[in-house]
């Protein structure tokens, strides 16, 4: 029982510890990439849960759980959340493309892009880049989500900045 409280008091402190490193890590990245305050809070979010996730089952181990029940159950749990994904494999590869984007695109919010998709002619202005899509305003101001996964199997341009504003639609006056 003294081992117990002793390893749990050891892994207590080394929760403490890899959560300030992984602050510090994210808070460094984050700010090199100029992310938008969603895309930080998310990133700090998905962090969050995995580090307490990872914690939360050592701490089991710790306490006696019997090792092949705790296999059993996480492997049933991660079957059924396989299943789920696979039905919705769209919105996984979508949050992973934009995990991907987050750390590894060479483009910005503002930037003047040229989506080279031979089906349709995409030039405009990145202006948000989210978990699911890219939200990009054409010269004419229609703006148009472009779904992530599709962002990272097209080759996209970085334009120059042109001398014609992109035109955003007027926003009706609330009362």
């Amino acid at each position: 029982m003294q081992n117990q409280i002793l390893l749990l008091l050891i892994l207590l402190g080394l929760y403490f510890l890899s959560g300030t490193a992984i602050r510090i890590f994210v808070r460094r990245v984050v700010e090199t990439k100029e992310a938008p305050n969603k895309r930080k809070a998310l990133i700090k979010k998905v962090l969050g849960i995995s580090h307490v996730v990872v914690f939360l089952f050592a701490a089991l181990m710790i306490l006696g759980i019997d090792y092949a029940n705790l296999v059993v159950f996480l492997s049933s749990t991660f079957a059924i959340l396989g299943v789920a994904l696979v039905a919705q494999w769209s919105i996984l590869s979508n949050v992973t493309s934009g995990i991907l984007i987050f750390f590894n695109f060479p483009y910005r919010v503002g930037d003047r892009i040229q989506v080279a998709n031979k089906d349709y002619e995409m030039v405009g202005v990145i202006e948000e880049i989210s978990t699911f899509h890219v939200m990009i305003r054409k010269d004419e101001g229609e703006l148009i989500t472009y779904p992530n996964s599709l962002i990272l199997q097209t080759p996209v341009i970085k334009l120059p900045m042109s001398e014609k504003p992109v035109h955003k639609p007027e926003q009706p006056e609330s009362d």
